[in-house]
């Protein structure tokens, strides 16, 4: 079987926003890896009935050899997805101005 070697994906909530990230470790992607994302932010969109129901999506954007492309990628999906709007997505980097 054939190992995905460095990505960016994307992982989709039960309330709909998206986070997107990279896995450049090494020795290559792992399916248990699913972030970094800020955890009282994201347990602050849900009642605690529903972090015990917890279901996420994880879909694999782009994959490559290159650690470096793969992290161009990730700011282009961020920024393409809007993953850096507090609306849309929980990433806390590449807002703009004024966004927390």
């Amino acid at each position: 079987m054939r190992k995905l070697r460095y990505v960016v994906y994307k992982i989709t909530f039960p309330n709909g926003k998206i986070y997107v990230g990279k896995d450049i470790g090494e020795p290559g992607h792992s399916l248990r890896y699913f972030g970094s994302w800020h955890n009282e932010t994201v347990e602050a969109d849900f009642e605690l009935y529903e972090l015990r129901d917890f279901t996420l999506r994880k879909e694999i954007l782009f994959e490559s050899d290159d650690k470096t492309l793969v992290s161009l990628k990730e700011s282009e999906f961020i920024r393409g997805l809007s993953s850096n709007d507090p609306t849309i997505g929980y990433n806390r980097t590449h807002r703009t101005r004024g966004r927390k």
